[in-house]
């Protein structure tokens, strides 16, 4: 029986649930560690007296193991497991945040950074593709979303870190960080019991073990439900994928992104990524420090920046939602636009009142994006180049985020927090047009639907088109 089918007719149940709630905790521990180097900075700048080009590196550190983390992460993921990659880069992550807390000085804390950096890296690009591979093609958009929403509770976890325990301790940039390694402790051990991903598995040709992991799934839902399975579609299966693409290296496998069959989704993928991470993490990790050297109190610019943090979970939460109703390359659009609007707002606000205002807006729409690019990447590549298409547009985003505190601190000095936020509208505006000239429709559609896996690694000598590809809207 086609094992694909079997897991595709299945209701959301508590195994569902169970892993959202288990991979969703790693996103909110990686967000809260992406944002407290946004509290960290002036403190830390105070102390150790840095000049704007080491606030600049110290506040691109974490996305500089990001790129790598998620690269190698991508790899790995589609050739050892996903199982494999997520424990690991959890313990990578651990070890090294708490490392960071007893640095003595700059560079010690860079490399820490960094080095954690590498850790949630690789856990932000694998969590998403292998959550896809469990869940229904009718209720992704929605399950993807609420995942990824666990990163704005990480978000408003370290705003709360910032005010009560970074600003009114001399050490409290310490006790942050020992704070947000211990929980994730929990969490590795709830891991261990996670199964692996039976698209994976069937890629790889280990049929019985899939076998095993859907034949568990479907135990779990009759006991929860005392009620018959669902038919299972009679549609013929869709092949395993033993091929060569499979066992491909990673060089490969990425020249196969940008084949014939992949390149236009490949290229959607990293111009998004990219416009959107330079945006975010300008914006969340420069924030505190911009509104302190704009006049701002430290402690008044932590609150503000709580607020906005704040309106990062309706983001989420909405975006999942309405991605169920409209389909995710026009939902994105929507959202872009709107970050695109804030951002345009808060470089023409002269306000306390319109910056907060702007800022929650900006905070919103560019979550709810976050939401749905976790959902729309992986969901456009098949199962044996899942893990690297997305670890490849998160990595490529990245550098995007690396640039980012430095273009922020250069326009900041140019023509203050206008500069900052008209430069984050452009970019913003470039992912809009992107999308929406070249994305390709997905809601609704079964991940084998989307991209059959009957190819190789000569994929631009025998490509394969889908009628998606062919019928693009």
């Amino acid at each position: 029986m086609n094992h694909i089918a079997r897991l595709e007719r299945l209701p959301l149940s508590r195994v569902h649930r169970k892993l959202l709630v288990v991979g969703g905790l790693g996103y909110t521990f990686d967000g809260a560690d992406a944002a407290i180097i946004a509290f960290i900075l002036p403190v830390v700048a105070d102390k150790w007296d840095l000049g704007a080009g080491q606030i600049s590196l110290l506040a691109s550190a974490l996305l500089i193991g990001f790129l790598v983390g998620a690269l190698g992460a991508g790899a790995l993921g589609d050739k050892v497991g996903r199982k494999k990659v997520m424990l690991g880069s959890l313990i990578l992550y651990t070890s090294m945040t708490l490392a960071a807390a007893f640095s003595p000085d700059f560079w010690v804390l860079f490399v820490f950074r960094v080095l954690a950096g590498a850790g949630i890296g690789a856990e932000s690009a694998i969590i998403a593709p292998y959550l896809s591979e469990f869940v229904p093609g009718r209720h992704r958009g929605r399950f993807i979303g609420a995942v990824a929403g666990f990163f704005s509770f990480g978000y408003v976890l370290s705003a709360l870190i910032g005010r009560y325990v970074i600003s009114p301790f001399d050490e409290g940039w310490r006790y942050a960080q020992i704070i947000l390694a211990m929980p994730i402790l929990a969490v590795i051990w709830w891991r261990r019991a996670m199964p692996e991903s039976p698209r994976y598995l069937l890629a790889k040709g280990r049929i019985s073990e899939a076998d095993v992991v859907v034949s568990r799934m479907e135990e779990a839902v009759l006991k929860e439900t005392g009620r018959p399975l669902p038919p299972v579609d009679p549609a013929p299966p869709v092949t395993s994928a033993t091929s060569a693409l499979a066992h491909a290296s990673m060089g490969k496998k990425i020249a196969v992104l940008w084949s014939a069959t992949f390149a236009r989704r490949t290229l959607v993928a990293w111009v998004m990524w990219f416009c959107l991470t330079f945006a975010y993490y300008g914006f969340f990790t420069m924030m505190p420090k911009l509104l302190a050297d704009s006049g701002m109190t430290v402690v008044k610019s932590f609150s503000f920046v709580f607020y906005i943090y704040l309106a990062q979970i309706p983001g989420y939460f909405s975006a999942a939602w309405l991605s169920e109703y409209i389909d995710r390359k026009r939902c994105i659009a929507l959202y872009l636009s709107g970050a695109t609007l804030a951002a345009l707002g808060m470089a023409l606000s002269h306000e306390e009142s319109g910056i907060i205002g702007f800022g929650a807006a900006l905070s919103l729409f560019m979550n709810g994006v976050y939401a749905l690019l976790y959902t729309y990447t992986p969901e456009t590549y098949p199962t044996e180049i899942r893990a690297t298409g997305q670890g490849t547009a998160s990595a490529f985003g990245r550098i995007g985020g690396i640039i980012a505190p430095f273009a922020f601190t250069f326009a900041a000095a140019q023509g203050g927090l206008n500069a900052v936020f008209s430069v984050t509208s452009v970019v913003l505006l470039v992912g809009v047009l992107t999308v929406l000239s070249l994305g390709v429709a997905t809601k609704g559609r079964t991940l084998e639907h989307l991209s059959p896996t009957r190819h190789g690694p000569a994929a631009d000598s025998n490509p394969l088109r889908t009628e998606n590809d062919r019928t693009r809207t």
